[in-house]
């Protein structure tokens, strides 16, 4: 049935004419493992409806590098994945082009936190709380994770600021909506750094999603923060019985973006048109446990593929976006003193 639906999907794609391109269409992601997802996807199905010839590149983010990037004579990237504050600045700026939403499907195709004046919703990254059903067969919360007395066991977390703050105080007790205003006050940080002082000696830091997924099916840890896609994709691909807690889960919403001036405009609107579909996103959620902005999208997904997507009703509103702004203006001041308390 799936099969049928994608093909009808894209044949009513293919009905339109295919883009002209100036040369292949350049597509940059964040980090090898999305990349890798959206070559799958998303890339070689584009290709194979259109005729259009896609080339896959990687970066590791930051508004400076995408600047000078995007200033180069020889620059030749056409789709570029950016978090918010790159998309905020780089929009701010003049170096993206204004979606032309009529030109993919509209507005209204699209979920809310997946539209913005330069930025059409690429994915959601969801920083969720695992564990291994086999060896911990109750759903923990943060204060679980705290608890090392009532559960013996290393934990694992990701090895920056930016979220190990919230974690810290979502486990102290703080509510999902006043962590922020929390953290702003100096009595808040010292909470979340004396909480962090607690865990110490029981965690193991990781810096990307297969390190989160790979101490947890190793046993290093009972449990750990981890990106759900990851950890959703580790559990299919070696059968294992991982759980996720969308409960005071962590997200962000990163955005395509097209760089001003770009001459594969057309074709970079038909593959946001393209990989809009809720059928085509469906191939992302399946592969690689990430999900898109399209709306729908959801109700066409089986009940197991529902459980771990972070944008299901129930599990997008247990959980707390990530304030860009307070990080933005903070960044600078809680960075270093994060890499001096790891450094004691």
């Amino acid at each position: 049935m799936h099969a049928r639906m994608f093909l009808a999907a894209v044949a009513i794609f293919a009905a339109g004419m295919a883009p002209a391109v100036a040369r292949d269409l350049t597509v940059v992601a964040r980090g090898d493992s999305l990349q890798a997802a959206l070559t799958n996807a998303y890339l070689h199905p584009f290709t194979d409806v259109t005729g259009v010839r896609t080339t896959a590149v990687t970066w590791e983010g930051g508004i400076a590098a995408l600047r000078d990037q995007l200033k180069a004579p020889d620059n030749a990237w056409d789709l570029i994945i950016a978090n918010p504050d790159e998309v905020a600045a780089g929009c701010a700026e003049g170096i993206f082009e204004k979606i032309d939403w009529t030109a993919i499907g509209g507005k209204d195709h699209y979920q809310p936190w997946g539209v913005s004046d330069c930025g059409v919703g690429a994915t959601i990254a969801n920083t969720v709380l695992a564990w291994d059903k086999d060896k911990f067969p109750v759903t923990p919360t943060w204060a679980d994770f705290w608890d090392v007395a009532k559960y013996p066991g290393k934990r694992g977390l990701r090895r920056d600021v930016r979220g190990a703050l919230e974690i810290a105080l979502l486990a102290d007790g703080v509510a999902p909506g006043d962590i922020y205003k929390t953290l702003s006050t100096k009595d808040g940080v010292e909470r979340a750094f004396q909480k962090l002082d607690q865990l110490r000696p029981y965690i193991v830091w990781w810096q990307n999603g297969a390190e989160a997924a790979k101490i947890l099916g190793s046993g290093d840890v009972l449990m750990t923060s981890a990106p759900s896609g990851a950890i959703a994709t580790a559990a299919r691909l070696d059968v294992r019985n991982f759980g996720i807690q969308f409960g005071s889960s962590l997200y962000t919403v990163l955005s395509w973006v097209i760089p001003k001036g770009s001459p594969n405009l057309r074709a970079s609107q038909q593959f946001l048109y393209f990989t809009g579909m809720p059928l085509i996103e469906a191939r992302m959620v399946r592969n690689d446990g990430r999900v898109g902005p399209a709306k729908g999208l959801n109700d066409g997904l089986p009940p197991e593929l529902q459980a771990i997507s972070p944008t299901t009703q129930a599990n997008l509103a247990m959980a707390l976006m990530i304030d860009t702004n307070f990080w933005h203006d903070n960044l600078a001041k809680l960075g270093p003193r994060f890499d001096a308390w790891l450094g004691k």
